[in-house]
């Protein structure tokens, strides 16, 4: 009798690879937008991968997809249902509950895709969050900033990878933001039809960012983690690294865990994994955004480093409907952290330093995702980075020095791009 399958909605290399550790050969079901298969060419990704049975096309990000899908695979059987991208969360959750199976809540997800309607949900349960409007055009940002003074934060309702988001220093920015932040393009990564876009203005809140990953069973924490977020200065929130577990006091620790454990509450979240973020200001976190998915960065990774765990197979064990065997560790015996690279925007002549740098102490992944020939963009998301940095250590502040000592080490030498195409073209196409 063959394995119930797993159904991953959205390919993720890192994940296929995960699930293969415990997963037998062919018991995983890959969903996936037409489109998004075509342009990245995940056919012969998913022939290759032994624990792949199949790849489904569908379309998935429309309404009634997943009822859809549920009417058209009345005998599918799977164990179990997960998102693996931003864009998957509510087809996924709507699924699950239509196999009968453990997910987060169609309800919740919803709520969670929509950063709009996340604040007002969030804001009803008590939870702070920073004073925000949806906008429609340059003039309602310029109404909004009047009647806040000081810098202002432009981005999507729906968007994912910090893509289109500025900060506004003044008034004067907001005509330049507001043409580049409606015009990014997502390209391999989304479907050619599109979707609409929504735009908030909002008030930058000062302070230090954090993010909470918790495992929740049935609305209880099973597992919970705070992340410390480091960001490129500038203009644009695009994270340089995070530091796991976050090197902060017991007490900030206890409150970004309960603010999280709320917030969830407040949404309705049964079972999954969520990935919140929020900026503390003046001791107090106000909210910025929550996914109720993996979350990216490489952060999975370094708490399975930290913590000593595997976090991948006790969230599908969880999927599955099936206990836990063995707590999950409330302490992380050790740390770990991962820092980008990026460079200015151009054509990339020479990377030389990658040896010397996977063989320092403490460094455990070293990678570089550009060759001579390259176009670098600017940074404008965290798609347009171009390599990282995975530290482990006793301490925070030591994974930290070591990843930086890496990164030192590793030099990129760019020219600029004569037509200027490295800074239009989406970075999903460029060459790598």
């Amino acid at each position: 009798m063959p394995e119930r399958p797993v159904v991953m909605v959205g390919f993720v290399p890192v994940a296929v690879t995960s699930l293969a550790q415990f997963q037998p050969e062919g018991s995983v079901i890959v969903v996936d937008e037409p489109d998004v298969i075509r342009k990245r060419e995940l056919g012969p990704k998913a022939d290759e991968a032994p624990v792949v049975r199949e790849l489904i096309a569908w379309e998935y990000q429309l309404d009634g997809a997943a009822d859809a899908f549920y009417n058209a695979h009345p005998d599918l059987d799977p164990v179990a249902i997960a998102p693996l991208q931003e864009y998957a969360t509510p087809f996924a959750a709507r699924l699950a509950e239509r196999y009968g199976l453990p997910t987060g809540g169609y309800g919740a997800l919803r709520i969670l895709r929509d950063k709009a309607v996340l604040r007002r949900v969030s804001r009803a349960a008590g939870i702070l969050n920073p004073e925000s409007v949806e906008v429609t055009g340059p003039d309602g940002v310029r109404a909004f900033m009047a009647e806040h003074p000081g810098p202002a934060v432009l981005k999507p309702a729906n968007r994912q990878a910090a893509l289109g988001t500025r900060i506004l220093a003044s008034p004067d920015e907001i005509d330049d933001a507001w043409a580049e932040t409606t015009a990014m393009d997502e390209g391999v990564m989304v479907p050619d039809r599109g979707f609409e876009l929504r735009m908030l203005v909002e008030r930058c809140v000062q302070g230090r960012e954090y993010s909470v990953e918790l495992l929740v069973e049935r609305g209880r924490v099973v597992f919970g983690n705070v992340t410390g977020k480091e960001l490129y200065p500038g203009g644009r929130p695009v994270e340089l690294g995070h530091l796991v577990p976050a090197d902060i006091p017991g007490e900030l620790d206890a409150l970004l865990r309960a603010e999280t454990e709320r917030l969830l509450k407040a949404v309705g979240f049964g079972t999954g994994i969520a990935h919140c973020e929020w900026i503390v200001e003046d001791g107090r976190p106000y909210l910025v955004e929550c996914a109720g998915r993996f979350p990216g960065d490489g952060i999975v990774d370094l708490m399975d480093r930290a913590y000593r765990v595997d976090l991948v197979r006790a969230f599908w064990t969880l999927m599955k409907g099936e206990p836990l065997t063995t707590p999950l560790p409330e302490k992380a015996p050790g740390a770990a952290a991962i820092r980008f690279l990026h460079t200015g925007a151009g054509v990339v002549e020479d990377v030389s330093g990658l040896d010397e740098a996977r063989a320092l102490p403490g460094v455990q992944a070293c990678s570089v995702t550009v060759e001579p020939g390259a176009e670098v963009r600017e940074l404008r998301s965290s798609w347009d980075r171009v390599g990282s940095v995975v530290t482990e250590a006793e301490t925070g502040a030591e994974a930290v020095a070591a990843a930086w000592r890496a990164l030192d080490t590793i030099q990129i030498k760019v020219r600029p791009a004569q037509d200027g195409s490295a800074q239009d073209r989406p970075a999903q196409d460029r060459p790598a």
